[in-house]
């Protein structure tokens, strides 16, 4: 083998090393992705379960099987769930409210309705 092709392959050592830092930098990266969109599902589920939570004490409030009016006892659910109540409707027996919470300072909104079966 030629000088020349030796030398070429010497001045190679290290390349895998290189490649394996670059791996592990993609794999951390989607990793830490991964994380914060774990993150966001978790914050959305909250709020989701909040309004489900929210509606279904208002329409109890409304049938009269718990006391308080019905946006009162939305409002404490809400609340308890470190969420707020942005709406209330009631419509006889059912209730439809709207419940916002907040994730890395973004609002993430939910609406859930509960009363009798129709």
């Amino acid at each position: 083998m030629p000088r020349a092709d030796r030398d070429t392959w010497r001045e190679d050592r290290g390349s895998g090393s290189v490649l394996a830092v670059a791996i592990l930098a993609v794999v951390v990266m989607f990793g830490v992705f991964g994380v914060g969109v774990a993150a966001a599902m978790t914050a959305r589920q909250r709020v989701i379960g909040a309004a489900d939570l929210a509606a279904l004490g208002a329409a109890d409030a409304a049938s009269g099987a718990i006391a308080g009016a019905p946006c009162e006892v939305a409002e404490r659910v809400a609340r308890g769930n470190a969420s707020r109540l942005a709406a209330c409707d009631i419509d006889g027996l059912i209730v439809t409210v709207t419940v916002v919470g907040a994730f890395a300072g973004m609002p993430i909104e939910a609406r859930s309705r509960a009363g009798p079966p129709p």
